[in-house]
């Protein structure tokens, strides 16, 4: 277990790398966190003309018919927009780990290329995060416990499944198949990467907010206003800035990850032998 742990981490510090060479990378996930947020507001801001949420809450038999479908749509404008500039950012990594130099344009040059092919893995996964809402919905605390879990589950086997769409010519079904399999090659690297990712990026973003909360207090104690309004602000752009970098680590990872799985070359950061011994063949 140690020797995996060590080999992910190798693996992560080498994705860092590649981010230093390519720093245009970080432009995907501030993207799409814009594209997300505008999502939410044309979805959500209609609602508050046309519902009474207070007696939907004490009501919820009186839901309208076409409040599901409302939703749907939602996740699957939603997913998309992830989807799709994840999609651009692995593309731009693959370039790079092909020994290339990638541009901005190159990445969404190949996610318009996917563009129906993500709509579709979008549908599936929008379908997938409905059904475990609704079941979370009505399920009791152990129901609770195991969405969560499921829902995790999802989320490790799937993770491959955009490095798929990019390298191959498949539909959404096959790629999510393709990357279940590929699991089986990657498991330790690929749970503990992205737990080492999440833990090494919660544990600043934790700090940051509470650094950045303490500062603000104590200026506010000293009725320093302004102060207070400045430490904040940065704070939330740190914040911010730590969740951009997370994205991008991610995307670089898991193109590496999928290469070296399809016993394609890392080229550039990525240490051959640390890459030679990295998965065990089932």
């Amino acid at each position: 277990m140690f020797e995996k742990f060590s080999r992910s981490w190798s693996l992560i510090k080498a994705s860092a790398d590649v981010l230093r060479q390519d720093k245009e990378l970080l432009v995907f996930p501030a993207i799409s966190a814009i594209a997300g947020i505008l999502v939410v507001l044309s979805f959500v801001l209609p609602l508050f003309s046309v519902l009474d949420f207070a007696a939907l809450e004490n009501d919820p038999e009186s839901m309208p018919p076409w409040l599901p479908v409302w939703g749907f749509l939602f996740y699957l404008t939603q997913y998309f927009v992830i989807f799709f500039f994840n999609t651009a950012l692995v593309g731009a990594a693959m370039i790079r780990l092909d020994g290339g130099d990638p541009t901005v344009a190159d990445g969404l040059r190949i996610a318009r290329s996917k563009a129906g092919v993500i709509l579709g893995y979008a549908a599936i996964a929008a379908t997938v995060g409905i059904l475990l809402r609704a079941i979370e919905q009505r399920a009791g605390f152990v129901g609770k416990w195991i969405v969560a879990f499921i829902g995790a589950a999802w989320t490790v086997v799937t993770f491959l499944t955009v490095p798929v769409l990019v390298m191959r010519d498949v539909g959404p079904i096959d790629a999510v198949k393709e990357s279940a399999r590929l699991l089986k090659a990657t498991w330790g690297e690929n749970v503990i990467g992205q737990g080492g990712v999440g833990l090494v990026f919660g544990l600043l973003q934790f700090g940051l907010i509470a650094g950045t909360v303490a500062l603000a207090v104590v200026l506010l104690v000293n009725q320093q206003v302004a102060g207070a309004i400045a430490i904040a602000g940065i704070g939330v752009l740190l914040v911010l800035f730590a969740a951009l970098l997370q994205a991008a680590l991610s995307g670089i990872y898991s193109a590496a990850l999928y290469r070296h799985a399809a016993g394609l070359p890392n080229h550039g950061a990525f240490d051959s032998t640390v890459l030679a011994s990295a998965f065990a063949r089932k």
